[in-house]
């Protein structure tokens, strides 16, 4: 009887650390599938990758659509988290959403905090200017004179590039949607932006030019990459498997196409 008492709780005790091992296995899929939801971090101001509709606060763009395929691939609906680009590694640390998907620049710095998924889109800096300034700016060695006012916004990679201008006068805006209306109006002479933002605002405003959109600043080439926080590799696993899959499929292609025209 006393065998039996201690077989019987040697049993219990071994369950118990099994559903204990489960429980602590359970990763960021899983839970994402519990609650049905998967939580996307947007600055919501970067045309044509993620922009916010302030009137219906609706997300659209090339990067929404990714992440509403990755969304119907995991089985759950997607919801929007508004974050900054001054402070989404600090919000991806701290997991205020499962992963950040906005034209993210794939940095090495941004990787000893945080996990980024393979690239899905290449591009580089340039600049947009008023159409009867783009003779000015032949080259990028133009837009680094002390006559010049250049504009980006807070944070992010565009005001890195900011901050290394030596002649410049450089203005720092919070936001970035706006930058393209305050160059038309010349509040300043360029915005330092990336080749799909240039593009599309050149369509949307025929006042505005991308002369040197062409012409890949120095050391500007990178991917647009998913950012997730750090310590679960099936999660950044799926992403990687997600981005490979809209590829293959030929889904990323007819993404870009809708929105790259």
């Amino acid at each position: 009887m006393f065998k039996k008492l201690i077989a019987g709780a040697l049993l219990t005790c071994t369950m118990g650390m099994l559903t204990m091992t489960m429980d602590a296995e359970a990763g960021k899929i899983q839970d994402i599938q519990a609650a049905g939801v998967l939580k996307v971090g947007s600055t919501g101001d970067y045309a044509p990758m993620s922009l916010k509709d302030p009137a219906t606060g609706e997300y659209v763009g090339l990067d929404v659509d990714i992440a509403n395929e990755i969304g119907a691939m995991l089985g759950v609906k997607v919801e929007y988290v508004p974050t900054t680009w001054k402070t989404l590694l600090a919000d991806t640390e701290s997991k205020k959403f499962d992963m950040a998907i906005c034209g993210i620049t794939r940095r090495a710095n941004r990787t000893f905090t945080t996990s980024l998924s393979n690239g899905y889109m290449d591009s580089w800096k340039t600049i947009l200017c008023r159409k009867a300034d783009a003779k000015k700016f032949k080259t990028e060695a133009d837009i680094d004179k002390a006559n010049v006012k250049v504009m980006c916004n807070e944070g992010g990679t565009n005001h890195a590039y900011a901050k290394k201008l030596k002649n410049a006068q450089v203005i720092v805006n919070k936001t970035n949607a706006d930058i393209p209306a305050r160059i038309a109006k010349g509040e300043a002479d360029v915005m330092i932006t990336e080749v799909p933002e240039a593009a599309k605002y050149c369509k949307l405003m025929p006042e505005l030019a991308a002369p040197l959109m062409n012409v890949p600043f120095a050391d500007t080439k990178f991917n647009f990459g998913i950012m997730m926080p750090q310590g679960d590799q099936d999660f950044l696993n799926f992403i990687n498997f997600a981005i490979d899959d809209l590829n293959v499929k030929g889904k990323m292609d007819t993404i870009k196409a809708k929105h790259l025209q």
